[in-house]
Protein backbone atom coordinates (compact mmCIF):
# COMPACT_ATOMS: atom_id res chain seq x y z
CA UNK A 1 0.00 0.00 0.00
CA UNK A 2 1.34 3.08 -1.03
CA UNK A 3 1.74 5.74 2.05
CA UNK A 4 1.86 9.46 2.08
CA UNK A 5 2.40 11.76 4.48
CA UNK A 6 1.57 15.27 4.84
CA UNK A 7 3.71 17.56 7.09
CA UNK A 8 1.40 21.12 8.18
CA UNK A 9 -1.20 18.88 7.27
CA UNK A 10 -3.37 21.82 9.35
CA UNK A 11 -2.96 23.91 6.19
CA UNK A 12 -6.50 22.15 5.82
CA UNK A 13 -7.78 24.21 2.35
CA UNK A 14 -4.72 22.75 0.60
CA UNK A 15 -4.02 19.22 2.39
CA UNK A 16 -8.36 19.04 1.30
CA UNK A 17 -6.96 19.72 -1.98
CA UNK A 18 -4.20 17.59 -2.37
CA UNK A 19 -6.17 14.43 -0.68
CA UNK A 20 -9.17 14.99 -2.79
CA UNK A 21 -6.49 14.58 -5.74
CA UNK A 22 -5.29 12.07 -4.80
CA UNK A 23 -8.73 9.80 -3.74
CA UNK A 24 -9.85 10.81 -7.24
CA UNK A 25 -7.84 7.86 -8.58
CA UNK A 26 -9.46 4.59 -8.52
CA UNK A 27 -6.02 3.00 -7.35
CA UNK A 28 -5.45 5.44 -4.58
CA UNK A 29 -8.95 4.41 -2.98
CA UNK A 30 -7.46 2.69 -0.33
CA UNK A 31 -4.00 4.63 0.09
CA UNK A 32 -2.60 5.58 3.80
CA UNK A 33 -2.45 8.85 4.65
CA UNK A 34 -0.24 10.14 7.73
CA UNK A 35 -1.62 13.49 8.77
CA UNK A 36 0.80 15.86 10.55
CA UNK A 37 0.76 18.97 12.42
CA UNK A 38 2.32 20.66 15.46
CA UNK A 39 -0.53 21.96 16.45
CA UNK A 40 -3.47 19.48 17.58
CA UNK A 41 -6.40 21.53 17.20
CA UNK A 42 -6.08 22.01 13.43
CA UNK A 43 -4.55 18.14 13.07
CA UNK A 44 -8.44 16.99 13.90
CA UNK A 45 -10.16 19.38 12.48
CA UNK A 46 -8.21 18.13 8.88
CA UNK A 47 -8.58 14.53 9.55
CA UNK A 48 -12.42 15.29 10.44
CA UNK A 49 -12.49 17.23 7.03
CA UNK A 50 -10.60 14.34 5.04
CA UNK A 51 -13.49 11.96 6.55
CA UNK A 52 -15.45 13.72 5.22
CA UNK A 53 -14.11 14.22 1.60
CA UNK A 54 -13.42 10.17 1.51
CA UNK A 55 -16.86 9.37 2.55
CA UNK A 56 -17.80 11.75 -0.68
CA UNK A 57 -15.03 9.83 -3.01
CA UNK A 58 -16.29 6.32 -1.89
CA UNK A 59 -12.83 5.90 -0.52
CA UNK A 60 -11.34 4.05 2.43
CA UNK A 61 -7.80 5.31 3.13
CA UNK A 62 -6.43 4.96 5.76
CA UNK A 63 -5.67 8.14 7.81
CA UNK A 64 -3.68 8.45 10.81
CA UNK A 65 -2.49 11.81 12.93
CA UNK A 66 0.29 12.54 14.29
CA UNK A 67 2.27 15.29 16.23
CA UNK A 68 5.02 13.35 16.36
CA UNK A 69 7.06 13.95 12.81
CA UNK A 70 9.15 10.50 13.23
CA UNK A 71 6.54 8.66 13.56
CA UNK A 72 4.43 10.06 10.42
CA UNK A 73 7.23 9.27 8.42
CA UNK A 74 7.93 5.57 8.85
CA UNK A 75 6.86 4.01 5.76
CA UNK A 76 6.29 6.45 3.57
CA UNK A 77 6.54 6.47 -0.35
CA UNK A 78 6.05 10.02 -0.41
CA UNK A 79 6.60 12.98 1.96
CA UNK A 80 4.79 16.64 1.14
CA UNK A 81 5.24 19.72 3.07
CA UNK A 82 3.07 22.41 3.70
CA UNK A 83 4.21 24.29 6.60
CA UNK A 84 4.60 28.16 7.30
CA UNK A 85 6.95 28.56 10.36
CA UNK A 86 5.71 31.79 12.35
CA UNK A 87 2.07 31.65 11.00
CA UNK A 88 0.04 34.93 10.23
CA UNK A 89 0.89 36.42 13.71
CA UNK A 90 3.24 37.07 14.60
CA UNK A 91 5.27 36.51 11.64
CA UNK A 92 3.59 37.79 8.28
CA UNK A 93 2.35 40.94 10.47
CA UNK A 94 6.28 41.57 11.50
CA UNK A 95 7.57 41.15 7.39
CA UNK A 96 5.03 43.77 6.33
CA UNK A 97 4.99 45.95 9.52
CA UNK A 98 8.57 46.87 9.81
CA UNK A 99 9.19 47.28 6.02
CA UNK A 100 6.51 49.75 5.72
CA UNK A 101 7.51 51.76 8.43
CA UNK A 102 10.83 52.43 6.01
CA UNK A 103 8.81 53.08 3.07
CA UNK A 104 9.24 49.71 1.34
CA UNK A 105 5.66 48.58 0.19
CA UNK A 106 5.26 44.67 -0.50
CA UNK A 107 2.60 42.67 -1.68
CA UNK A 108 3.19 38.87 -1.30
CA UNK A 109 6.16 39.04 0.90
CA UNK A 110 6.92 35.15 0.97
CA UNK A 111 9.59 34.57 -2.17
CA UNK A 112 11.73 37.49 -2.54
CA UNK A 113 12.39 41.01 -0.95
CA UNK A 114 13.04 41.44 3.12
CA UNK A 115 10.13 39.39 3.50
CA UNK A 116 10.71 36.42 1.53
CA UNK A 117 14.13 36.30 3.32
CA UNK A 118 12.77 36.58 6.71
CA UNK A 119 10.23 33.72 5.61
CA UNK A 120 13.36 31.84 4.58
CA UNK A 121 15.57 32.12 7.57
CA UNK A 122 12.98 31.33 9.54
CA UNK A 123 11.59 28.02 7.46
CA UNK A 124 15.16 26.65 6.25
CA UNK A 125 16.03 25.20 9.62
CA UNK A 126 12.55 23.34 9.90
CA UNK A 127 12.86 21.87 6.61
CA UNK A 128 16.52 20.92 7.13
CA UNK A 129 15.06 18.99 10.75
CA UNK A 130 12.31 17.07 8.57
CA UNK A 131 15.33 16.24 6.08
CA UNK A 132 17.41 14.58 8.98
CA UNK A 133 13.88 12.97 9.48
CA UNK A 134 13.43 12.07 6.09
CA UNK A 135 17.12 10.23 6.03
CA UNK A 136 16.90 8.85 9.19
CA UNK A 137 13.57 6.87 8.63
CA UNK A 138 12.31 6.87 5.11
CA UNK A 139 15.57 7.87 2.58
CA UNK A 140 13.84 6.54 -0.62
CA UNK A 141 10.95 8.50 -0.52
CA UNK A 142 9.75 11.04 -2.76
CA UNK A 143 10.20 14.30 -1.07
CA UNK A 144 6.68 16.89 -2.82
CA UNK A 145 8.24 20.17 -1.08
CA UNK A 146 6.03 23.14 -1.68
CA UNK A 147 7.30 25.59 0.94
CA UNK A 148 8.30 28.84 -0.17
CA UNK A 149 10.60 30.77 -0.75
CA UNK A 150 10.74 27.91 -3.09
CA UNK A 151 14.36 28.33 -4.42
CA UNK A 152 16.14 29.44 -1.33
CA UNK A 153 14.47 26.33 0.72
CA UNK A 154 15.75 23.90 -2.09
CA UNK A 155 19.09 25.72 -2.31
CA UNK A 156 19.79 25.07 1.67
CA UNK A 157 18.31 21.45 1.37
CA UNK A 158 19.94 20.22 -1.32
CA UNK A 159 23.39 21.63 -0.06
CA UNK A 160 22.87 19.83 3.34
CA UNK A 161 21.24 16.54 1.93
CA UNK A 162 22.13 15.73 -1.59
CA UNK A 163 21.26 12.14 -1.54
CA UNK A 164 17.68 13.45 -0.91
CA UNK A 165 15.10 12.78 -3.54
CA UNK A 166 13.31 16.20 -3.84
CA UNK A 167 10.92 18.40 -5.88
CA UNK A 168 10.04 21.88 -5.18
CA UNK A 169 6.29 22.09 -6.39
CA UNK A 170 4.61 25.25 -7.55
CA UNK A 171 0.92 25.55 -9.54
CA UNK A 172 2.27 29.05 -11.06
CA UNK A 173 3.09 26.87 -14.81
CA UNK A 174 0.46 25.39 -15.05
CA UNK A 175 -2.22 27.65 -13.87
CA UNK A 176 -0.82 31.17 -15.97
CA UNK A 177 -0.90 28.45 -18.98
CA UNK A 178 -4.41 27.95 -18.26
CA UNK A 179 -5.04 32.03 -17.89
CA UNK A 180 -2.98 32.69 -21.21
CA UNK A 181 -5.07 30.36 -22.89
CA UNK A 182 -8.68 32.13 -21.39
CA UNK A 183 -7.13 35.59 -22.00
CA UNK A 184 -6.71 34.42 -25.93
CA UNK A 185 -10.08 32.53 -25.41
CA UNK A 186 -8.24 28.93 -26.33
CA UNK A 187 -9.13 25.79 -24.47
CA UNK A 188 -6.05 24.38 -22.71
CA UNK A 189 -6.46 21.05 -23.97
CA UNK A 190 -5.53 22.56 -27.45
CA UNK A 191 -2.00 24.35 -26.22
CA UNK A 192 1.39 23.29 -26.21
CA UNK A 193 3.55 24.87 -24.22
CA UNK A 194 7.37 24.73 -22.68
CA UNK A 195 8.49 26.76 -19.82
CA UNK A 196 11.76 27.10 -17.31
CA UNK A 197 13.21 29.58 -15.66
CA UNK A 198 13.31 29.61 -11.65
CA UNK A 199 10.25 29.34 -9.79
CA UNK A 200 7.95 32.50 -9.91
CA UNK A 201 9.97 33.61 -12.69
CA UNK A 202 9.99 30.98 -15.51
CA UNK A 203 8.96 32.11 -18.69
CA UNK A 204 6.99 30.56 -21.56
CA UNK A 205 9.87 29.54 -24.42
CA UNK A 206 6.97 28.28 -26.30
CA UNK A 207 2.91 28.64 -26.15
CA UNK A 208 1.33 27.35 -29.38
CA UNK A 209 -1.89 25.96 -29.99
CA UNK A 210 -2.36 22.51 -31.81
CA UNK A 211 -3.99 22.35 -34.73
CA UNK A 212 -4.86 19.12 -36.47
CA UNK A 213 -3.05 18.01 -39.53
CA UNK A 214 -0.99 20.82 -39.75
CA UNK A 215 1.64 22.94 -37.64
CA UNK A 216 1.17 24.62 -34.55
CA UNK A 217 0.14 28.16 -34.57
CA UNK A 218 2.66 30.34 -32.49
CA UNK A 219 0.40 32.22 -30.19
CA UNK A 220 2.87 34.54 -29.28
CA UNK A 221 1.92 37.68 -31.66
CA UNK A 222 -1.95 37.39 -30.63
CA UNK A 223 -0.29 37.39 -26.66
CA UNK A 224 1.79 41.02 -27.40
CA UNK A 225 -1.37 42.43 -29.20
CA UNK A 226 -3.33 41.71 -26.65
CA UNK A 227 -0.73 43.02 -24.35
CA UNK A 228 -0.81 46.28 -25.94
CA UNK A 229 -4.04 46.81 -25.29
CA UNK A 230 -4.17 45.86 -22.00
CA UNK A 231 -1.20 48.79 -21.26
CA UNK A 232 -3.09 51.09 -23.16
CA UNK A 233 -6.12 50.86 -21.29
CA UNK A 234 -8.13 49.78 -24.33
CA UNK A 235 -8.69 46.03 -22.70
CA UNK A 236 -10.08 47.77 -19.82
CA UNK A 237 -12.23 50.11 -21.44
CA UNK A 238 -14.04 47.08 -23.24
CA UNK A 239 -14.92 45.52 -20.32
CA UNK A 240 -15.85 48.12 -17.80
CA UNK A 241 -19.33 47.42 -18.00
CA UNK A 242 -18.67 43.80 -16.92
CA UNK A 243 -19.02 42.44 -13.11
CA UNK A 244 -18.21 39.04 -13.39
CA UNK A 245 -14.53 39.12 -11.17
CA UNK A 246 -13.47 36.24 -12.76
CA UNK A 247 -13.83 38.13 -16.85
CA UNK A 248 -12.06 41.54 -15.29
CA UNK A 249 -9.26 39.50 -13.64
CA UNK A 250 -7.29 40.19 -17.00
CA UNK A 251 -6.76 44.08 -15.98
CA UNK A 252 -4.75 42.98 -12.74
CA UNK A 253 -2.26 41.84 -14.62
CA UNK A 254 -0.67 44.52 -16.25
CA UNK A 255 2.72 43.59 -14.95
CA UNK A 256 2.88 40.80 -17.08
CA UNK A 257 1.70 41.84 -20.25
CA UNK A 258 3.94 44.98 -19.64
CA UNK A 259 6.99 42.06 -19.24
CA UNK A 260 5.93 40.56 -21.96
CA UNK A 261 6.08 43.50 -23.99
CA UNK A 262 9.75 44.71 -22.69
CA UNK A 263 11.62 41.38 -22.49
CA UNK A 264 9.56 39.37 -24.92
CA UNK A 265 8.14 36.66 -22.90
CA UNK A 266 5.48 35.91 -20.41
CA UNK A 267 6.39 35.24 -16.91
CA UNK A 268 4.86 32.44 -14.86
CA UNK A 269 4.25 34.60 -11.39
CA UNK A 270 1.07 36.85 -10.95
CA UNK A 271 1.33 40.13 -11.73
CA UNK A 272 1.04 40.96 -7.45
CA UNK A 273 4.07 38.61 -6.97
CA UNK A 274 6.36 39.43 -9.53
CA UNK A 275 5.99 43.63 -9.27
CA UNK A 276 8.08 42.87 -6.24
CA UNK A 277 10.77 41.18 -7.89
CA UNK A 278 11.77 43.73 -9.98
CA UNK A 279 12.40 47.45 -8.93
CA UNK A 280 9.83 49.23 -11.81
CA UNK A 281 6.59 48.90 -10.38
CA UNK A 282 6.24 49.78 -6.80
CA UNK A 283 8.49 52.62 -5.58
CA UNK A 284 8.05 55.23 -2.93
CA UNK A 285 6.17 58.34 -2.95
CA UNK A 286 4.97 56.90 -6.59
CA UNK A 287 1.36 55.53 -5.92
CA UNK A 288 0.40 56.99 -9.70
CA UNK A 289 2.73 53.78 -10.89
CA UNK A 290 0.60 51.53 -8.38
CA UNK A 291 -2.19 52.61 -9.69
CA UNK A 292 -1.34 52.80 -13.14
CA UNK A 293 -0.35 48.75 -12.79
CA UNK A 294 -3.22 47.76 -10.23
CA UNK A 295 -0.83 46.30 -7.59
CA UNK A 296 -1.97 45.05 -4.93
CA UNK A 297 -0.11 46.34 -2.09
CA UNK A 298 -0.51 44.45 1.16
CA UNK A 299 -2.77 41.84 -0.89
CA UNK A 300 -1.13 39.11 1.34
CA UNK A 301 -2.88 40.27 4.80
CA UNK A 302 -6.10 40.10 3.31
CA UNK A 303 -5.68 36.88 1.94
CA UNK A 304 -4.41 35.79 5.11
CA UNK A 305 -7.26 37.50 7.23
CA UNK A 306 -9.89 35.68 4.70
CA UNK A 307 -8.29 32.16 5.05
CA UNK A 308 -8.36 32.52 8.75
CA UNK A 309 -12.19 33.29 8.61
CA UNK A 310 -12.83 30.32 6.33
CA UNK A 311 -10.67 28.37 8.26
CA UNK A 312 -12.70 29.30 11.59
CA UNK A 313 -16.07 28.99 10.12
CA UNK A 314 -14.69 25.77 8.66
CA UNK A 315 -13.95 24.76 12.22
CA UNK A 316 -17.60 25.48 13.32
CA UNK A 317 -19.70 23.65 11.11
CA UNK A 318 -18.25 21.52 7.74
CA UNK A 319 -21.52 20.31 7.25
CA UNK A 320 -21.40 23.04 3.58
CA UNK A 321 -18.05 20.81 2.38
CA UNK A 322 -20.89 17.53 2.10
CA UNK A 323 -22.48 19.98 -0.65
CA UNK A 324 -19.75 20.90 -2.57
CA UNK A 325 -18.42 19.28 -5.73
CA UNK A 326 -15.20 17.45 -5.44
CA UNK A 327 -12.99 17.42 -8.46
CA UNK A 328 -9.23 16.95 -9.02
CA UNK A 329 -6.97 19.98 -9.11
CA UNK A 330 -4.40 21.05 -11.40
CA UNK A 331 -1.59 20.55 -8.21
CA UNK A 332 0.91 18.27 -9.49
CA UNK A 333 0.78 16.27 -6.62
CA UNK A 334 -1.42 13.26 -7.26
CA UNK A 335 0.04 13.60 -11.00
CA UNK A 336 3.32 12.77 -9.83
CA UNK A 337 2.04 9.71 -7.18
CA UNK A 338 0.03 8.23 -10.09
CA UNK A 339 2.94 8.43 -12.37
CA UNK A 340 5.48 7.06 -10.34
CA UNK A 341 3.30 4.11 -8.71
CA UNK A 342 1.26 3.65 -11.77
CA UNK A 343 3.59 4.27 -14.73
CA UNK A 344 1.33 6.69 -16.16
CA UNK A 345 3.87 9.02 -17.67
CA UNK A 346 3.07 12.82 -17.17
CA UNK A 347 5.47 15.98 -17.66
CA UNK A 348 5.07 18.12 -15.15
CA UNK A 349 7.45 21.75 -14.12
CA UNK A 350 9.42 21.03 -11.00
CA UNK A 351 12.07 22.91 -9.12
CA UNK A 352 15.70 20.87 -8.50
CA UNK A 353 19.02 21.81 -8.26
CA UNK A 354 20.59 23.15 -11.59
CA UNK A 355 22.91 20.28 -13.44
CA UNK A 356 23.31 22.30 -16.34
CA UNK A 357 19.41 21.86 -17.02
CA UNK A 358 19.62 25.86 -17.88
CA UNK A 359 23.47 26.08 -19.48
CA UNK A 360 23.35 29.99 -18.70
CA UNK A 361 21.85 29.95 -15.01
CA UNK A 362 24.66 29.33 -12.18
CA UNK A 363 25.05 25.36 -11.31
CA UNK A 364 24.15 26.27 -7.77
CA UNK A 365 21.13 27.85 -8.06
CA UNK A 366 17.40 25.87 -8.20
CA UNK A 367 15.85 26.49 -11.45
CA UNK A 368 12.17 25.37 -12.58
CA UNK A 369 11.72 23.04 -15.69
CA UNK A 370 9.99 20.25 -17.16
CA UNK A 371 10.83 16.85 -15.48
CA UNK A 372 9.31 13.28 -16.94
CA UNK A 373 7.32 11.29 -14.51
CA UNK A 374 7.49 7.80 -14.48
CA UNK A 375 7.72 4.50 -12.88
CA UNK A 376 11.27 4.93 -12.80
CA UNK A 377 10.90 8.50 -10.88
CA UNK A 378 11.13 11.97 -12.39
CA UNK A 379 13.85 12.99 -15.20
CA UNK A 380 14.34 16.70 -15.40
CA UNK A 381 14.59 17.64 -19.26
CA UNK A 382 17.77 19.90 -20.50
CA UNK A 383 16.87 23.15 -21.83
CA UNK A 384 20.09 24.50 -23.24
CA UNK A 385 20.28 28.41 -22.85
CA UNK A 386 17.40 31.06 -22.23
CA UNK A 387 17.15 34.20 -23.91
CA UNK A 388 20.01 36.21 -22.32
CA UNK A 389 17.84 39.17 -20.86
CA UNK A 390 15.79 36.18 -19.74
CA UNK A 391 18.72 34.92 -17.50
CA UNK A 392 20.00 38.28 -16.45
CA UNK A 393 16.45 39.03 -14.91
CA UNK A 394 16.60 35.69 -13.10
CA UNK A 395 19.87 36.30 -11.65
CA UNK A 396 19.41 39.24 -10.15
CA UNK A 397 16.59 37.14 -8.06
CA UNK A 398 19.00 34.00 -8.24
CA UNK A 399 21.87 36.66 -6.44
CA UNK A 400 19.36 37.03 -2.93
CA UNK A 401 18.22 33.58 -2.95
CA UNK A 402 21.81 31.46 -2.77
CA UNK A 403 22.63 34.27 0.26
CA UNK A 404 19.69 33.60 2.05
CA UNK A 405 20.46 29.98 2.09
CA UNK A 406 23.95 30.82 2.60
CA UNK A 407 22.83 32.85 5.83
CA UNK A 408 20.51 30.09 7.05
CA UNK A 409 23.19 27.46 6.87
CA UNK A 410 25.80 29.42 8.10
CA UNK A 411 24.13 31.33 10.92
CA UNK A 412 25.95 34.80 9.73
CA UNK A 413 24.69 37.65 9.69
CA UNK A 414 26.28 39.32 7.26
CA UNK A 415 24.90 37.32 4.92
CA UNK A 416 21.15 38.51 5.56
CA UNK A 417 22.71 41.90 4.91
CA UNK A 418 23.87 40.94 1.88
CA UNK A 419 20.68 39.24 0.55
CA UNK A 420 19.00 42.00 1.23
CA UNK A 421 21.15 44.90 -0.36
CA UNK A 422 21.15 42.71 -3.67
CA UNK A 423 17.61 42.66 -3.09
CA UNK A 424 15.69 44.98 -6.39
CA UNK A 425 13.15 46.00 -5.00
CA UNK A 426 14.91 47.02 -1.78
CA UNK A 427 18.07 48.29 -3.22
CA UNK A 428 15.70 50.85 -5.59
CA UNK A 429 13.83 52.24 -2.40
CA UNK A 430 16.37 52.47 0.63
CA UNK A 431 19.94 53.62 1.59
CA UNK A 432 22.65 50.85 2.89
CA UNK A 433 22.09 52.61 6.63
CA UNK A 434 18.05 51.86 6.21
CA UNK A 435 18.74 48.19 5.05
CA UNK A 436 20.66 47.59 7.89
CA UNK A 437 18.38 49.01 10.51
CA UNK A 438 15.59 47.57 8.89
CA UNK A 439 17.18 44.04 8.79
CA UNK A 440 18.24 44.32 12.59
CA UNK A 441 14.76 45.17 13.64
CA UNK A 442 13.46 42.57 11.69
CA UNK A 443 15.54 39.79 13.28
CA UNK A 444 14.58 40.94 16.59
CA UNK A 445 11.18 41.61 15.92
CA UNK A 446 10.93 37.79 14.96
CA UNK A 447 12.67 36.67 18.36
CA UNK A 448 12.62 33.23 18.90
CA UNK A 449 12.07 31.99 15.15
CA UNK A 450 15.23 33.19 14.63
CA UNK A 451 17.27 32.66 17.57
CA UNK A 452 21.04 31.73 15.98
CA UNK A 453 20.85 35.91 14.88
CA UNK A 454 20.33 36.96 17.83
Amino acid sequence: MTKLTIIGAGSAVFTKNIVTDILSIDHFKNIEIALHDIDPVRLKASHDLLNIISKKLDATPKITSHTDRKESLKGSDFVQTTIQVGGYNPSTIIDFKIPNEFGLKQTIADTLGIGGIMRGLRTIPVLLDIAKDITEICPKAIWLQYVNPMCSNMIAINKAFPELKIMGLCHSVQGTAEMLAKDLNEDINNIEYLCAGINHMAFYKKFEKKIEGKANEDLYPKLKLLADKIINNEEESSRSNKVDNESNKILYEKVRYEILKRFGYFVTESSEHFAEYVPWFIKKNRNDVIEKYKIPIEEYIDRCENNIKLWNDLEKDMSPIYDQPLSRSNEYASYIVDGIVNGNEITINANIMNEGYIENLPLNCCVEVPCIINSNGFMPQKIGKLPEQLTALMRTNINVQILTAEAALTKKREHIYHAVMLDPLTGANLTIDEIYDMTDKMIEAHGNYLPQYN
